[in-house]
């Protein structure tokens, strides 16, 4: 079943980072510094850390607030992904942003912690934020990596419209304490002009 983004804010339209995402399921906003020790749970986890280029392991509060007050002055929302649909008050469940890259490209990032894996949450997500790079940032394009040994994150990719550019390289990894092989892709946005970008059924 493919889910869309039915509604997106960005408020105040002078500060990009300050964006607010709601999807079927998800409500995709910048975090708060309240939220460290959660974030800090989830990204905890070596599974989910290993796949990342930029959390280390072990990942604890200190890096979970540096990152929450990094994203604030970032040029480039990075929004964690709160799960509306668990009952009770929305639950952290991931996150997903865009980062400058080679050439100043945008590039994509998302993670899931592990006991949401395989739900379509990832794809969702990045789908509702592609869709509001295109139409609020006016980004035309934007790239992504996914290590080789993560399929997963491949397909997610793929199921977002992305195109593998060719490009296998070694890429840095905190949690790795090294350098992987990685598989380059790139999504133009121009493509999509009209409606979220497709995040087709898996």
């Amino acid at each position: 079943m493919t889910r869309n983004c039915h509604l997106w804010v960005i408020v105040p339209l002078s500060m990009e980072t300050d964006m607010f995402i709601r999807t079927d399921r998800l409500l995709l906003r910048p975090g708060w510094h309240e939220e460290r020790h959660e974030l800090a749970r989830l990204l905890g986890d070596a599974a989910v850390a290993r796949n990342l280029a930029r959390a280390p392991h072990p990942y604890g509060a200190d890096d979970a607030a540096a990152f929450i007050a990094e994203a604030e002055g970032g040029d480039l929302p990075q929004l964690l992904m709160f799960n509306r649909t668990l009952g009770g008050q929305p639950r952290l469940v991931g996150g997903v942003g865009l980062h400058r890259g080679e050439g100043g490209l945008p590039y994509l990032g998302y993670w899931v912690g592990r006991a949401y894996w395989g739900l379509g949450l990832a794809t969702e997500g990045a789908s509702a934020l592609l869709s509001a790079a295109r139409d609020s940032l006016r980004i035309p394009s934007v790239g992504a990596w996914h290590f080789c040994d993560n399929p997963a994150s491949g397909h997610v990719l793929e199921k977002l419209g992305f195109c593998h550019t060719g490009h296998i390289a070694a890429r840095p990894s905190l949690a790795r304490e090294g350098l992987s092989l990685a598989r380059g892709y790139r999504l133009d946005l121009i493509r999509h002009q009209a409606g979220p970008v497709p995040a087709m059924a898996a």
